[in-house]
């Protein structure tokens, strides 16, 4: 198994952006950085592969362009990347993925039943069920800093559990 220097905060917040509406992320598993590769730019080298191959290409691994295609400047290195993730590197780079909604639950439900102030971890426990849990919790914690505080440590250490478990499924133990 590779041992890497890991981010565990990044690939949290990597995992923890379930809806990947603006960006997508990825993790070089040669170097341990988070890749964030915004949505524009994904759809950039996406056209620029339909722009570029070769219809008849029957070998997407030797991938030669039949023009250069027209990339603005600000753009060719993060385009020239997301090709490489996507096509020359891909075993070097390993998709990050969302963290499970039930694991979030079951972080919640676990943080609730710690908080000693009964009528907060009532409240707690009642706002779980249904759609916008995550964000009923976030917001009941909001009046009670030191609760909140205890959340986001509680947070870490359970989604760093399920981060260590995705990493050995990739081959990779974090240093």
């Amino acid at each position: 198994m590779k041992k890497l220097k890991i981010d565990f905060d990044e690939i949290q917040k990597a995992a923890e952006d379930t809806e990947r509406n603006a960006f997508d992320y990825f993790l070089d598993t040669e170097t341990g950085d988070v890749i964030v590769l915004s949505q524009d730019i994904i759809v950039r080298a996406e056209q620029t592969l339909e722009e570029a191959y070769d219809e008849d290409m029957a070998d997407f691994d030797e991938v030669h362009f039949d023009e250069v295609t027209e990339i603005p400047d600000w753009m060719e290195d993060e385009v020239e990347l997301a090709l490489n993730i996507f096509l020359h590197d891909k075993d070097r780079y390993e998709r990050i993925p969302e963290r499970i909604h039930s694991n979030g639950y079951s972080a919640m439900k676990e943080f609730s039943d710690t908080i000693e102030n009964l009528q907060l971890k009532e409240h707690l426990l009642a706002i779980l069920d249904g759609k916008g849990a995550f964000r009923r919790f976030k917001d009941a914690l909001e009046p009670y800093p030191k609760e909140r505080k205890k959340w986001y440590g509680f947070n870490a250490a359970f989604a760093k559990k399920d981060i260590e478990k995705w990493l050995k499924t990739i081959g990779v133990e974090a240093e």
